[in-house]
């Protein structure tokens, strides 16, 4: 996953992926036939670790604390975002552009977290859950996006401190 993050989807190859892990390129072969193989692997790794983050927020007494944890661990990711942008996000806009279907697998995952998100708005009492688990995600995609473009980790922060307000205003 850190690999495909770093370097992008197009330029990765089995054997950075070999080189990262240190064992021989073979191992990678081994595993993954082909490159897609291993694009749906990460994807999976993601889904996962959403998962796990997903069972660590539950843990939190409100839907509030939990959205509001949610932001935290964004803000936590803003300086690899500053350097590479959003993992999940920067690999949905590659796979997009390609014609196997891999954007599908990503974008579930994603879905997964929407509707984690617009579950919390339910519990808060709101009737416009989905759309506010969209406009949720799509500030933080949106800053995402500026913090990389402009290196900039601390307009992650700033935004962060505004959705905080924003998720405050709702309850």
């Amino acid at each position: 996953m850190r690999v495909l993050h770093e370097q992008g989807v197009e330029k990765t190859t089995l054997a950075d992926i070999a080189r990262a892990a240190d064992v021989p390129v073979g191992n990678v072969y081994y595993y993954f036939k082909t490159k897609d193989q291993l694009i749906e692997a990460a994807i999976d790794a993601h889904g996962r670790e959403l998962e796990s983050m997903i069972g660590a927020l539950e843990q939190l007494g409100t839907p509030q604390e939990r959205l509001k944890a949610l932001l935290h661990g964004w803000i936590g990711q803003r300086d690899l975002t500053a350097q590479y942008g959003c993992p999940t996000g920067t690999l949905a806009s590659e796979l997009d552009k390609r014609d196997d279907g891999l954007d599908r697998a990503v974008a579930k995952v994603m879905g997964a977290l929407i509707d984690w998100v617009e579950r919390q708005f339910q519990a808060m009492g709101r009737a416009d859950a989905r759309e506010l688990a969209v406009a949720l995600m799509a500030a933080y995609q949106g800053i995402s996006l500026l913090t990389n473009t402009f290196r900039d980790p601390a307009l992650m922060e700033t935004e962060g401190r505004r959705l905080e307000r924003w998720i405050d205003s709702l309850a």
